[in-house]
This record gives structure tokens, sequence and C-alpha cells, in this order.
């Protein structure tokens, strides 16, 4: 049987419904500022029933998950973006380097860190698979759109996570952005600097030395949340008067 994507999304959807509150979807709706529409379903519930629903197709090609992603994704729904993301999570092995300009796509469409986030989750986790993908997420990290750009920083956690960071790669991209007024990227370069010091506080350390005269308040505090103490008061002693640690 011819899978058909748009009945499998909508099946999701309504597996969906029951579960969502108007309570829940109207403090949803205002936290995220968002003008989707929400049925209030919790991101627990969401995972679990997309997780079902990719367990009744386990034979789909990937041509046939991108169109069920996609298929989830066309309506201005919350519930059916966040689960289109969660079923390109699930099955991210099927996709490939070729798959990032519509992962990209996405992202442009998302335009907010509770969508780019994730997706820029599934960009990394295709670049740890396919060496290739890079290339395609160093053109994000010159983009005009700063969604597109915290993507590109946040695409390099997974490698970080899994003990593979490319630390060459992270400094092309951040050091560039350290100037940004943009909250959402002064962020995403802490965040990335707070989960590389989990494993190599020296760099972190050393990084935030270098850059600490123009750093934002915001990527700092990020950066030195996991340094070791004396590292990052020392650190701390400096930023707060904008000299060279020492």
């Amino acid at each position: 049987m011819t899978f058909d994507p748009r009945p499998a999304a909508d099946e999701v959807v309504e597996a969906l419904r029951p579960l969502g509150t108007p309570e829940r979807a109207a403090q949803e709706k205002r936290y995220l500022k968002s003008e989707l529409d929400f049925l209030g379903v919790t991101l627990p519930d969401i995972r679990r029933m997309v997780t079902a629903a990719a367990r009744r197709h386990p034979e789909l090609t990937r041509d046939e998950i991108v169109a069920w992603a996609l298929a989830l994704w066309d309506d201005a729904l919350w519930e059916r973006r966040i689960a289109a993301v969660e079923l390109l999570s699930l099955r991210v092995r099927a996709l490939s380097a070729a798959d990032l300009p519509m992962v990209e796509g996405l992202i442009r469409a998302g335009a907010g860190w509770a969508l780019v986030d994730p997706l820029a989750g599934v960009a990394g986790r295709i670049a740890l698979e396919h060496p290739d993908a890079g290339q395609r997420i160093d053109a994000w990290a010159l983009d005009e759109d700063f969604w597109v750009r915290r993507a590109a920083l946040l695409a390099l956690l997974p490698a970080v996570r899994a003990g593979q960071p490319d630390l060459a790669r992270f400094d092309r991209y951040a050091t560039p952005m350290l100037g940004e007024r943009e909250f959402f990227i002064r962020k995403a370069i802490g965040w990335v600097l707070r989960e590389i010091s989990k494993s190599d506080p020296g760099y972190v350390t050393a990084w935030t030395e270098q850059h600490i005269r123009v750093m934002s308040g915001v990527t700092f505090r990020e950066a030195i949340r996991r340094l070791p103490e004396k590292d990052a008061a020392r650190l701390l002693w400096a930023f707060r008067r904008k000299l060279p640690a020492r």
C-alpha cells in the first residue's frame, strides 16, 4: 500500500487533540509569543504520540519521511509543527546533507527558538553522520537571518555532546558574532561554550580570556557557568573591569 503523508499527519493531530486544554493553549501562545494556533498539548505527549505513529510505519523511505514531516508542518498549528520536528529527529538517520535545504526552510519559517533549536539539533545530527553537511551549515553562520545564524551555532552541540567538538568551526562561527546585539545569538554562543566546558574547561577558559573585552554579559555568564570556581572567579573579576584576565 502506498503511504499517504497527509492522512498520516492528520491522524497524529487527531490523536493529540484530546490531550490539549484551552488553558495550556492560551498560556503557551502567550509564552512563545506565537501567531500559530495551539491545542495546549504538552511536549512529552507530542513526543509520545509521534513515536507511536512512527513505529506504525517502520518501512518508510527517506522521501516518505520528509513528505510526512512537511505534511505535518503545512498548517498554522503549533502541535503539527513540533510534531514534524520530532518526526525528523526520530528518523534523522534516514536523512543526509541533501536534506539540509529542507531543514533550513523550516528554520526560516519557524522563526522562534522553540522550533529553531530542535531543528538545529536535527542539522547537527545529520552533520555527525555526514561530514559534507558542514559546508551548508557554514553558510548559515553568515546568513542575514539571525535565526539561521543561531541554528548554525546550535548545530555544533550534537558533536560536542558526542565527544567530537569542532572547536575550529565554533571559533569561526562565534567570533564574528560576538559583537551582535541580538539576545538569541549572544545566548547561543554562551550555550555552546557551556557545553564545551563540561569536557574541556581549559579551552573555554582560554577562549573567554581572549574575547573577554567584547563578550556580552549573556554570553559570559553562560561561558563560565561550569568552569572551575577559581577560573570562573578570575574571569569574572576581569570581565567586570573589561581587563585582560590574569
